[in-house]
């Protein structure tokens, strides 16, 4: 685990991508030749005064390069791209919506109001894209080779219609909800902390649980404060801080991951371990190698399947709407783990005599099945929403029923007076034992 743990890490600070609305490079003649069209950015503007600000350092070699932006829809700009060599180059950019001519030093255009928010490529021609043009012309003057420096705003209208916002369509409003969970979180803390450490320092029963499921939780706190943090500096200059980002990213990983091996070890250590027990043998986690076994390869699945959805990922999202196959698996084994535990935990259910360790049993059910369904059911429930609206529901969707379930699972744990009352009715101690150390100081 701790190796695995070490390679998510290296890996969250390799994935450092730099994918802001404010966009800086070169424009190079070769490279749009080559590309037909060097794409420039991806934006979806909405309101009434959404802007495009392009700055540049010559605007003498641009006007001689008779350098150029073209906006097309993406639908449109995807489907051009599709039909590549069967399209006129020349052809391809009359179909571009707006041409903003790059003639001056500072370049702005106002975007035209729509109904609907919509996304927009840029992308960046000069009289050298096409391969029509002079071959030449572009080897005697040497203008081609040279590439300008730019500087691209992208701009979507703020509260009061100003166009201040670096904010794409698909990612406003999460700047507010971070700031929003971080707040909670702060409060839960200063209520809650010193209970939860008192439970924990005294130990007993729930004693290892409550420190696994604490710091799976300081891990999930750590993701919206950093991700609070690099959003809040998103929000001022476009580009935010990358390494923020990534390890916001991190930190829910090694989170999703901990829990997953915790809930899988009590699921299956239950299941797996209790068929061969008399009844009053204590019921412990992860007593069995089979278990053992099952959640190890779970987690390590989990794990790569994070990863490699995280290297295919464009932004810095710990959730996102799912259109490529690492994500497509990742749903798959969430609901097939969340079958296995539903299946394990009926068994529990359906033998238990106990009317107050059947609901114990119950509500920890409740608590796992909605921590492993919620994102598969959401990413489902999202293609009723326009596609800009879902990786933003999924995002804030997910955050909040992995945090009801962390609610569910810490009252269980720390219900005093249910793992008091399940001991002295019975002579086995309550579930979810971590020794048989704790039997004789807890059983009647």
């Amino acid at each position: 685990m701790a190796l695995l743990f070490l390679l998510t890490a290296l890996a969250g600070v390799a994935m450092l991508r730099c994918e802001g609305k404010t966009v800086s490079g070169f424009f190079s003649s070769d490279i749009a030749r080559q590309s037909g069209g060097q794409q420039v950015a991806k934006f979806l503007f909405h309101g009434t005064n959404a802007l495009l600000s392009c700055q540049i350092d010559n605007n003498t070699v641009a006007v001689d390069k008779d350098a150029k932006l073209h906006l097309f829809h993406e639908q449109i700009w995807l489907k051009l791209q599709e039909d590549t060599g069967r399209v006129n180059c020349l052809v391809k950019f009359s179909e571009a919506q707006l041409t903003i001519s790059l003639d001056d030093v500072e370049n702005n255009q106002t975007i035209s109001q729509f109904l609907h928010p919509q996304a927009w490529y840029i992308v960046y021609a000069d009289r050298f894209t096409c391969p029509e043009e002079d071959e030449n012309e572009r080897g005697t003057d040497g203008i081609a080779a040279k590439t300008i420096k730019f500087k691209l705003l992208l701009l979507n209208p703020d509260a009061a219609n100003n166009p201040l916002d670096h904010f794409s369509a698909e990612e406003s409003g999460l700047h507010d909800f971070y700031f929003l969970l971080v707040l909670a979180y702060f409060i839960a803390a200063c209520i809650y902390t010193q209970p939860i450490w008192r439970s924990i320092k005294k130990g007993g029963p729930m004693h290892t649980v409550l420190k696994v499921l604490s710091i799976g939780l300081l891990l999930q706190a750590g993701a919206a404060f950093t991700n609070y943090m690099h959003l809040s500096r998103y929000s001022v200059d476009g580009i935010g801080t990358p390494l923020l980002g990534s390890l916001a990213e991190l930190c829910d990983m090694v989170s999703q991951i901990q829990m997953l091996y915790m809930l899988m070890s009590l699921c299956m250590g239950w299941t797996l371990g209790r068929m061969g027990r008399t009844q009053g043998r204590l019921l412990q986690w992860d007593t069995t190698p089979t278990s053992t076994a099952i959640a190890i390869v779970a987690v390590i699945t989990q794990g790569i399947l994070l990863l490699w959805e995280q290297f295919e990922a464009t932004d810095h999202h710990s959730y996102h709407a799912h259109q490529s196959m690492a994500a497509l698996l990742l749903i798959a084994l969430r609901v097939c783990l969340a079958l296995l535990l539903a299946s394990s935990l009926y068994q529990i259910i359906t033998m238990e005599r106990s009317a107050l360790k059947r609901d114990f049993y119950i509500s920890f059910a409740k608590g796992c099945i909605l921590w492993f369904l919620c994102h598969p059911a959401l990413v489902a429930t999202s293609m009723m929403f326009a596609e800009y609206q879902r990786e933003k529901i999924i995002i804030i969707a997910v955050t909040l029923c992995q945090s009801i379930s962390m609610v569910i699972l810490y009252r269980l744990f720390i219900s005093r007076s249910l793992y008091w009352e399940v001991s002295a009715l019975s002579s086995v101690s309550l579930p979810l034992t971590m020794s048989s150390g704790y039997r004789s100081r807890y059983s009647s």
